[in-house]
């Protein structure tokens, strides 16, 4: 569900995806409030789960995380029980970062991160490819990225 967001929700939006530590006095300075009504309204959007929690960007090269997998999931048939099941594998593996329902050929998108492409090739097939009601997969690699995390177009 869409939520009406007035000007000065928006502008608290844009200023905490661009720093989500900026403190609440830096906040308000930032949009033009004072600092009650400030917190008030980010308590507000918090609750309505407009804002769902913060978090630090990490660069996965700097961990280890060498490679980034698109992986395409094609299962056998749409079984509520299987599907599930597929769901809940993905859940559990800490490697596949995001997963999307799709329109089209395949069923889902799978963003992976690994160590390398051993690693890789292990998570896809001693994993993905044993997860209940997969039929294939067929993975592209991430050879540079352009853009990454980038803020939603909050405003006006």
């Amino acid at each position: 569900m869409s939520l009406m967001l007035d000007r000065t929700e928006r502008r608290i939006l844009e200023a905490l995806q661009q720093e989500g530590r900026m403190s609440n006095v830096e906040l308000a300075q930032a949009v033009g409030l004072s600092e009650s009504p400030c917190l008030r309204r980010v308590r507000a959007l918090e609750e309505q789960g407009v804002i769902s929690g913060y978090s630090a960007t990490i660069d996965q090269r700097r961990v280890g995380l060498q490679v980034t997998a698109f992986v395409q999931v094609q299962l056998e048939k749409h079984d509520d029980q299987k599907t599930q099941a597929f769901l809940e594998q993905v859940a559990s593996e800490r490697h596949i970062i995001e997963c999307h329902a799709m329109s089209g050929a395949y069923d889902y998108l799978l963003k992976v991160v690994a160590q390398s492409m051993d690693h890789f090739s292990e998570i896809a097939m001693q994993g993905i490819l044993r997860f209940p009601g997969v039929k294939g997969i067929e993975s592209s690699f991430s050879l540079l990225t352009v853009k990454q995390a980038a803020p939603l177009p909050i405003g006006s």
